[in-house]
């Protein structure tokens, strides 16, 4: 069997060890700056910057490229931006509408909508899969299920079938109407 593989060289050693501690440095000041928004996933920008952020640091540690200086700056260059388009987001219903994908309504109570099923492109076997993710043992427990503009999947549920659902939860839901 070949071990060659896991040679390495001190000089690898000490760029790898060097590596890690800058961007362990530069990950937490840049954070401690744009606050613990940083690695939420809000939005799908957030998630896709948080990707990013992941792949330079890999990057940096494992590889020669890119140099630590470069992905230290690029690392302050993402978190500018996310800061940035958050507060825009706020600012304007124009940029919220451009970065943001909506939430969409899968389950209305019991009832599967399968037009936004198949829009989300969620399969039976997946809705199952997030119902009993959250512990529903009855369909009749079910007050709604959301796929999020995250991706995630959200079952709201309670066990009395007399609790109402707060429209307000679904405000901005995709296929709700009051």
């Amino acid at each position: 069997m070949d071990f060659s593989w896991i040679n390495t060289s001190p000089t690898s050693l000490l760029m790898v060890l060097i590596s890690c501690i800058g961007i362990y440095v530069a990950l937490i000041i840049y954070t401690r700056i744009a606050g613990l928004r940083s690695f939420s996933k809000m939005s799908s920008f957030d998630f896709a910057i948080t990707v990013a952020i992941g792949s330079i640091i890999a990057s940096t540690i494992l590889t020669k490229s890119p140099p630590l200086l470069q992905a230290m700056i690029a690392l302050g260059i993402l978190y500018a931006l996310q800061m940035s388009v958050a507060s825009l987001r706020n600012h304007s219903s124009f940029i919220s509408d451009l970065v943001d994908n909506k939430p969409l309504l899968l389950m209305n109570g019991t009832h599967i909508i399968e037009k936004n099923m198949q829009k989300a492109k969620v399969t039976h076997d997946d809705l199952r899969a997030k119902l009993r993710e959250a512990n529903i043992t009855q369909l009749s427990q079910v007050k709604a299920v959301v796929m999020e503009a995250t991706g995630d999947v959200s079952v709201l549920h309670h066990h009395d079938s007399e609790h109402q659902l707060d429209s307000e939860l679904l405000k901005e839901v995709e296929g709700y109407s009051n």
